[in-house]
């Protein structure tokens, strides 16, 4: 992590774009003000930057189309909390269809990509990114 935006930044966002780093740093900032430094605060962070980019390996890319990118997302604090709903590791289920997640899990040599649905896709490429 290096200091970037006034906020230590983890090395997925040292190598994503600026606007990016913005985002998660002016969210981690007003979060860690509200709930203090720590876990509540990051969490916090990382949905706001997950509603406009995509982990793609090692770095965040912009979506396509901003929203929720999986099913917990889509929960209430209080489930999310409680690890209600899948997040697969900031890979955008929500915003890909199962053709595209395939020919990412292609790119990256997912074995038996060709028997998995779209959430299993997510999974495997969200595994292999690290």
């Amino acid at each position: 992590m290096s200091k970037k935006q006034g906020v230590d930044m983890p090395g997925t966002l040292e190598r994503s774009p600026a606007k990016a780093q913005r985002t998660y740093a002016k969210t981690l900032r007003s979060a860690e003000s509200e709930y203090g430094k720590g876990e509540r605060a990051s969490r916090t962070a990382y949905a706001s930057l997950k509603h406009g980019f995509e982990k793609v390996g090692d770095h965040w890319e912009a979506k396509d189309h901003p929203g929720p990118s999986d099913s917990r997302s889509t929960k209430s604090t209080k489930e999310k909390r409680e690890g209600k709903g899948e997040t697969y590791g900031g890979v955008d289920v929500k915003g890909h269809t199962h053709k595209e997640l395939y020919e990412r899990a292609k790119k990256l040599d997912i074995e038996g990509r060709s028997k998995m649905d779209k959430q299993d896709l997510a999974r495997a490429i969200s595994k292999k990114q690290g």
